[in-house]
Parts: C-alpha cells; structure tokens; sequence
C-alpha cells in the first residue's frame, strides 16, 4: 500500500532533494527500509543497526506520534503518512 513520507530539510540532500517519498509498506519499519531504496543513507540517519529508531528522530503517522501506536510497527494504511522530525538542538 501507498504512504508518503514527508523528508525535512537536514536529510533532502539523501533524497536528491525531494521533499517528499511515496514507498510500499506495511508498518512504519517497513516504509524506513524502503526509503532507503530511494534516498540511500537516510536509514542510517533514522536507526540504529538494530534497527531502533534513533533517540533524536521522531516519526508522526498521520500526526500521532509512534511512540503512542506501536513504534516502528505501527501498521500503515493506504494513503497514511510519514512525517520525520529531527529533535532541535538547544542550549
């Protein structure tokens, strides 16, 4: 099924430029992985080699966060989308 993930500024380069990707998948891991067909080293900037998503990263389905679904297993529907959100750094 169809999602669409929307790519912030700090990793468009990965992407060619995009602002946005549309992939196949079936949860939210399965969308990171296919991304990384389009935009490759996006995966590295989003997980760790096990596969977590990074501490710094937040991703929002449909504007709820993943951590209050099912983190990255939440099931995806057609059409659902995928915001990334790098945390801002402070001080």
């Amino acid at each position: 099924m169809p999602v669409r993930i929307m790519i912030p500024g700090p990793f468009r380069r990965l992407a060619g430029g995009a602002s946005e990707a549309e992939v196949e998948a079936a949860t939210v891991y399965e969308a990171i992985r296919a991304l990384e067909i389009l935009a490759p080293g996006l995966r590295d900037r989003l997980t760790t080699a096990e596969g977590d998503v990074r501490r710094f990263i937040r991703l929002y389905v449909n504007g709820k966060d993943i951590y209050e679904l099912r983190g990255a297993e939440t099931e995806l529907r057609d059409g659902d989308s995928i915001e990334i959100v790098p945390a801002a750094a402070g001080g």
